[in-house]
């Protein structure tokens, strides 16, 4: 069977930190071809400093993302989307699950009169994919790819971060949404398991929908 992508000018992957997210942008933009946007993560300085002493660094660190992560927004406004496939590692949506998480409730009033006015002008995806797992496949994907910045992560900050992201996408109806269990997924390594997810991307059209694959040779 034929797959058609056609309808899909910007694509949109989400997940907790650990997820896949930028491994599946890639193999996604070299099967699909377009544009890759990828998260500035590493450009914040205050990002080290978070993961080391989240309650004096969270603010700093949550305006800096925002800020960085609208300058991209900002620039896909400026591609002509029927002409360039775009395929981002995130969505700007993800600033304020985070937000939520990291700031008191004086930061969190800042920063929603900041954040409001940005996603006025914030373009929406032609599909949202979040990719899900559960907190001790999100742990062991961050130990085994072993950044710097990363060292400080605690296993308590993921479970909270992946609680409230099973919420929000729980509760997304914005776009179409692709929701892919990643348990016992590595489309990294095993064509077949990216080759399901592409069947999967092409047919999904309009709502919410969940898949589980139940393919050999999960990581775990």
């Amino acid at each position: 069977m034929e797959l058609k992508f056609e309808h899909l000018h910007y694509i949109a992957i989400e997940g907790v930190i650990g997820a896949g997210k930028t491994s599946l942008a890639h193999l996604l933009q070299q099967r699909l071809g377009g544009r890759l946007v990828l998260e500035e993560f590493e450009e914040n300085p205050f990002l080290e400093d978070f993961y080391r002493d989240p309650e004096h660094f969270a603010f700093e660190t949550q305006i800096f993302f925002l800020l960085s992560r609208y300058r991209q927004q900002e620039q896909i406004k400026q591609y002509d989307l029927f002409q360039k496939r775009i395929i981002a590692d995130y969505m700007f949506v993800k600033d304020r699950i985070f937000a939520t998480l990291n700031l008191n409730e004086k930061e969190m009033s800042l920063y929603n009169m900041l954040a409001r006015i940005l996603e006025k002008q914030i373009v929406k995806p032609d599909l949202a994919i979040y990719l899900k797992a559960s907190t001790r496949r999100l742990m062991y994907n961050i130990r085994r790819r072993s950044r710097p910045y990363e060292g400080h992560i605690k296993e308590e900050y993921i479970d909270a971060l992946n609680n409230l992201y099973e919420e929000f996408f729980w509760n997304y109806s914005a776009t179409p949404l692709l929701i892919i269990n990643t348990e016992n997924l590595d489309f990294v390594n095993y064509e077949n398991h990216l080759n399901q997810i592409l069947m999967e991307i092409s047919r999904h059209r309009t709502g919410k929908k969940i898949v589980t694959f139940n393919l050999d040779k999960g990581l775990l």
